[in-house]
């Protein structure tokens, strides 16, 4: 029955033409920020340090540009789209009708949102690698911020763990947006609310400034040794809000 949901959610999401728009959206960042990249050579890790791309550093820095896109348009409007617009539409009355236990479609639709960030995630690190290594400038070394040099191999790690903290980040966004997604009355307010809160986290905390900047944030903290920003913050961040999906989800009154 799990994986006749999971189909179920899958067969839904790709079917809404917003997500159509969105991908199509993505997909044209992608190719003006790499056309810019390529005549211009150079990026930036923060607001005050610049770099130059060249064949080894060029995929954590094309998802450096288009990390905004993703926290402020895409995870939002995928996020709303699932668990509200569904819910505003009366698509997912229909689909509770049938003997699904409310957690199991939960963690249904919460994965169906991590998996297609993943594949954006995947298609722009293929994207950056493989355009890095054939039109920008090629290097056996490079150097990424805090003064780590590293050779091709270590540029790989480099690059796998930035896209792995990333990914983990973009999670917590999807869980916390899922949360005002069921509070809230239409998919409009989801969206701004889930804006609201990411923007608003700033000004609660400057631990919580990841999520106003991710990709600054985290060539911050691979430049620091021993960081442990994934469990000591990250982590319980995700689990709590998970938790409160959990509880909203099963006190929601969605048939009636």
């Amino acid at each position: 029955m799990m994986t006749g949901l999971f189909i179920s959610e899958l067969e839904r999401t790709f079917k809404r033409k917003k997500t159509a728009a969105v991908l199509a959206v993505y997909a044209g960042l992608l190719v003006f920020i790499w056309f810019f990249f390529q005549r211009g050579g150079i990026s930036f890790f923060d607001a005050d340090h610049d770099v130059k791309i060249d064949s080894l550093n060029s995929a954590p820095l094309l998802l450096r540009d288009l990390s905004f896109a993703i926290t402020f348009i895409v995870i939002p409007m995928f996020v709303a789209d699932s668990f509200n617009g569904e819910y505003t539409s009366g698509a997912l009355r229909m689909v509770l009708i049938r003997p699904h236990h409310r957690v199991k479609l939960f963690f249904v639709k919460w994965v169906v949102q991590c998996l297609l960030v993943f594949l954006i995630l995947c298609i722009t690190w293929l994207v950056g690698t493989c355009l890095g290594k054939m039109v920008m400038p090629h290097v056996n070394e490079t150097t990424f911020l805090g003064g780590e040099t590293v050779g091709t191999v270590g540029a790989l790690l480099y690059s796998l763990k930035f896209y792995g903290i990333c990914f983990c980040i973009f999670i917590a966004v999807i869980s916390i947006g899922s949360i005002l997604s069921v509070l809230m009355p239409n998919s409009i307010l989801s969206y701004v609310a889930t804006i609201g809160a990411l923007i608003g986290s700033v000004y609660v905390s400057d631990k919580l400034s990841f999520f106003f900047s991710v990709t600054d944030s985290v060539f911050h903290e691979l430049s620091r040794p021993n960081s442990e920003f994934l469990v000591n913050l990250l982590f319980p961040i995700l689990l709590i809000s998970l938790i409160i999906n959990l509880f909203v989800w099963k006190k929601k009154e969605w048939v009636g």
